[in-house]
């Protein structure tokens, strides 16, 4: 009596200590990361850093964006992009397993309808034997109806753990839809620019080339004057042909850049509708971009690496959970007979048993003490990971400000150029009419002024580009 006594105990004791050490990994903490005051800002941009001041990260993009067309293109994108949609399919899917893990607390019932089975065992078997002579029959009928239960109790929280991840997978469905969502937006969102920029190109292709026309015909009057050789009537063809070319891959790109659009909203491919030239664009406004710990907060890809740290880590619960002893409860009721006529009389068919047991897992082959070491390993992996990722998110910031100061200083020496180089064109044009300059002088600055107009309006879509991926590092107008 003594010796069960002190196996009774010494088994509480031992259940009492694995519970109160499965409890030490039972509170989840973000993994720590060290992160600046700001972002590294070497350039001349004045942008405020601070926590305390409205981030464009915060903004919705309806706020952000200001032209009705874009505006309206954004919003056919979110509503009816094929990507966004699936991403969204995804969180349902996910939502239905998590509420399914919800119901691992609740016992498992199951009805068995009926059963009904013939055992005719071997003559010269003892069971045979055993019929033929207690029976008086070869045979053993048996039907059955019943409903069983069973239940494990979460002593462990090895059930809880597993809601945890799947809660964890849940979250990162939404946060992979809002990641889609963010990168659609800032797509149609340079796409609309490039768009106007090539309706820029083919504008000042167009002009250029009414110029160089009427320079051609200048140039053709004075050979017909003896003014002139057909050699510059020759150059003046080349420079007008070379623009001519232009122009119908300027038209092809125009074309692209629609059917792209229009696929990105969920439309057919098709012509787009812009009211705007790209010189009338205004630059959202960019200069408050928060400090890098609101990245944490704000940035779906970042919110989703850390929810891969708070699956992994329940799935280390879970997997050390397993190591544990497991009480499960079962029971069964129903009806059973040996004759098909009494199967249905009650009280005699009537039946139950009720069956409690704690399980300890021994030997296994290490399976559990594997899986459990196995786990930790890729928890450990899924914080390296959350750490780069927010390392990169970081660095695109900073790297998108670099971009952003170089495209304003490009603007300044560019914009400059091309009123240096409308001014030569006329001065040249004037000086030829005058025989003080040679026609190849008329080339070289008609050429000049063209480049120097295609590289601003370049330059222009670079900026506006720049400021939709630095809202896009920033999170994308995402709370």
């Amino acid at each position: 009596m003594k010796s069960k006594i002190i196996t009774y105990k010494a088994l509480t004791s031992a259940v009492i200590m694995a519970g109160l050490s499965s409890c030490s990994v039972s509170k989840y903490k973000q993994p720590e990361m060290k992160l600046e005051d700001s972002f590294r800002n070497t350039t001349q941009i004045e942008v405020v850093q601070d926590s305390t001041v409205t981030s464009i990260a915060k903004i919705p993009y309806r706020e952000f964006f200001t032209d009705p067309t874009l505006l309206a293109l954004i919003d056919s994108g979110v509503k009816n992009n094929n990507d966004l949609k699936v991403a969204i399919k995804q969180i349902e899917i996910a939502g239905l397993s998590y509420n399914q893990s919800k119901w691992a607390n609740v016992p498992m019932v199951n009805l068995n309808i009926g059963t009904a089975s013939i055992n005719r065992p071997s003559d010269n078997s003892m069971n045979g034997m055993m019929f033929g002579s207690m029976l008086g029959q070869r045979y053993v009928e048996d039907y059955n109806s019943n409903v069983s239960i069973s239940w494990e109790a979460d002593i462990w929280g090895k059930i809880k753990s597993k809601k945890e991840s799947a809660l964890a997978s849940y979250l990162q469905t939404q946060e992979a839809a809002k990641a889609v969502q963010t990168q659609i937006v800032a797509q149609i969102a340079q796409g609309y620019y490039n768009l106007l920029m090539l309706d820029t190109q083919l504008e000042i292709t167009t002009q250029n080339l009414e110029l160089v026309n009427k320079t051609l015909k200048m140039i053709t009057k004075q050979q017909e004057l003896g003014i002139t050789t057909s050699l510059s009537v020759q150059q003046q063809e080349n420079a007008r042909d070379q623009i001519l070319a232009s122009v119908p891959v300027i038209e092809q790109s125009i074309t692209i850049q629609e059917n792209s659009l229009s696929i990105l909203t969920g439309k057919m491919p098709g012509e787009i509708t812009r009211s705007l030239k790209l010189t009338d664009m205004k630059t959202p406004a960019y200069e408050s971009v928060g400090v890098p710990a609101e990245l944490l907060s704000y940035r779906p890809d970042v919110k989703m690496s850390e929810l891969t740290v708070r699956r992994a880590f329940a799935n280390v619960k879970t997997a050390k959970a397993s190591m544990y002893p497991v009480l499960n409860i079962t029971a069964q009721g129903g009806l059973n007979a040996f004759n098909f006529k009494n199967w249905f009389e009650i009280p005699g068919s009537l039946f139950g048993t009720a069956l409690g047991s704690l399980t300890q897992p021994l030997l296994n082959g290490k399976q559990l003490k594997t899986q459990y070491e196995q786990s930790k390993i890729s928890m450990e992996q899924s914080e390296l990971n959350f750490k780069q990722t927010v390392l990169v998110a970081v660095g695109e910031v900073s790297n998108v400000l670099a971009t952003i100061e170089s495209a304003d200083k490009q603007e300044v020496i560019t914009s400059g150029l091309v009123v240096r180089s409308d001014r030569a064109v006329t001065t040249s044009t004037k000086l030829f009419q005058q025989d003080m300059a040679t026609y190849l002088d008329v080339i070289v600055a008609q050429n000049n002024k063209l480049q120097a107009e295609l590289s601003l309006a370049n330059i222009k879509v670079q900026k506006l580009n720049s400021v939709v991926n630095l809202y896009r590092a920033l999170g994308g107008g995402w709370k």
